[in-house]
């Protein structure tokens, strides 16, 4: 691979920002200097425009396999890098469910074929595989899950206790939850159901799978590993009061229990509903203004470590007709960083905490090895985003296979310029530049 000299390039790496060049060579960060020349590297001047380390999507749902009209490794990574994402951790609840190492590793062959980003995939557990899921490789897997799979027939994993302690008590590798309580959340649905007779709106989602279903769910988990050492880690934690249940931290590194924001909990609230109605119907559901701004407060205060994008895509018709009949999730990850560039220049959060909790912090979390991080040695996954460059969403832009989007209509004034994956220009200016596939991720023994 020939050199590649960045120039103009205002980095944003570490909680700084700065002018300097960067040289990649072998696609690696060779050199982060202020003045750099070599006449036999290609030259992208970057206009002064932003050069951040691309972000890694700890939560994706790429459909892959046996969902694939939703979306395939293909089509969804092609939305990732164009949306500046350049690694991503896929969850099991493909058909069939990735709840076995010979199914887990098809995944990883299939990806290599297939991705224009980086990858790692979960290993899902359940009721019936947990000795298989504890034998995962914790330097080549991301970690194990229960997202998107039921426990048993009718149960999540945070709703097992007595399971979740044989889990906690060996588990080697990063153990990732969804915490909601299923007994409220029933509870509630058939409440609203009597209440309505069996016409209930979108906007009740919000009432249905509610905060004490969540926060009832987040406590019980805490207070099961406060009695072990094993690595924690929540996903898309939607309310204010679950955030305040973690303690204000910036070591890191060394934290066995950290927590996430997904953006549609960042972005949408409860009064879009009115308008967007079934295509903002997420599990756990978009809530209040109130928890909107104390997750974005949590995030600068250390309590809630990073930021995902949480995409899971269906198709146009499933996400019509009543509110039973809607499937929740929806695709966004070619837009998590525009949309968060977005908040940032309302000043809700800065351009620095952005590239920190979508890659600083996942890279520390999960022990990524050289990634996550503008750092001379580490892999050139380099986003080049250009501010004050107003667009809208419109159905034309989108790379989702599903073809449609929550926030098609927003106008943003933020875009992802480039997109480079391993040294790798894979997409510029709306465009796809390369067929390069990305890299399996590798990450530290540590338990």
């Amino acid at each position: 691979m020939k050199k590649q000299v960045f120039v103009n390039a205002k980095i944003v790496n570490e909680g700084t920002s700065f002018f300097s060049d960067v040289l990649i060579h072998h696609g690696r960060i060779e050199k982060i200097a202020t003045h750099i020349s070599d006449p036999n590297a290609d030259v992208f001047d970057i206009n002064g425009n932003y050069l951040i380390p691309g972000m890694i999507d700890d939560q994706v749902h790429f459909r892959d396999p046996g969902l694939t009209y939703k979306g395939n490794l293909t089509s969804e990574s092609r939305a990732a890098v164009a949306g500046g994402v350049t690694s991503f951790m896929d969850m099991p609840n493909t058909v069939p469910n990735t709840l076995n190492r010979d199914l887990l590793e098809q995944k990883y062959q299939a990806a290599a074929q297939q991705s224009l980003a980086n990858y790692s995939f979960f290993m899902g557990v359940t009721a019936g595989n947990l000795e298989e899921a504890l034998r995962v490789d914790n330097e080549s897997v991301c970690g194990i899950t229960d997202d998107g799979l039921y426990f048993n027939e009718q149960q999540i994993l945070a709703n097992n206790p007595e399971y979740l302690e044989k889990l906690f008590s060996r588990a080697e590798t990063l153990v990732a939850l969804h915490s909601e309580d299923e007994s409220i959340i029933d509870q509630n649905y058939e409440r609203y159901f009597t209440e309505t007779k069996g016409q209930i709106s979108f906007a009740l989602h919000a009432k249905i799978r509610s905060t004490e279903a969540c926060v009832t769910a987040t406590k019980r988990v805490l207070d099961i590993q406060s009695n072990y050492q094993n690595r924690l880690h929540f996903f898309h934690i939607s309310t204010g009061e679950e955030a305040m249940l973690f303690p204000a931290s910036t070591d890191y590194r060394n934290k066995r229990v950290t927590a996430e924001a997904c953006i549609h909990h960042l972005w949408f609230t409860e009064k879009d509903y009115e308008k967007r109605g079934g295509d903002i119907k997420w599990n756990p559901s978009i809530k209040t203004e109130f928890d909107r701004v104390t997750l974005i407060q949590a995030l600068k205060e250390g309590r809630i470590d990073i930021i995902a994008s949480d995409h899971a895509p269906h198709s146009m018709e499933e996400k019509q007709g009543t509110y039973e009949q809607v499937k929740s999730g929806a695709p966004i990850v070619q837009h998590t960083l525009p949309l968060l560039f977005e908040l940032a220049s309302r000043g809700e959060i800065s351009v620095e905490q952005i590239v920190e909790k979508t890659s600083h912090r996942v890279a520390d979390i999960y022990r990524l090895k050289d990634r996550g991080y503008l750092r001379e040695g580490y892999y050139a996954d380099l986003v080049e985003m250009q501010p004050n460059s107003p667009w809208h969403v419109t159905t034309t832009s989108l790379f989702y296979r599903c073809g449609w989007a929550p926030v098609v209509g927003e106008r943003l004034s933020a875009k992802v310029k480039r997109t480079f994956v391993n040294g790798n220009l894979v997409f510029q200016e709306d465009a796809f530049m390369s067929d390069a596939k990305g890299s399996r991720l590798f990450f530290e023994k540590i338990r």
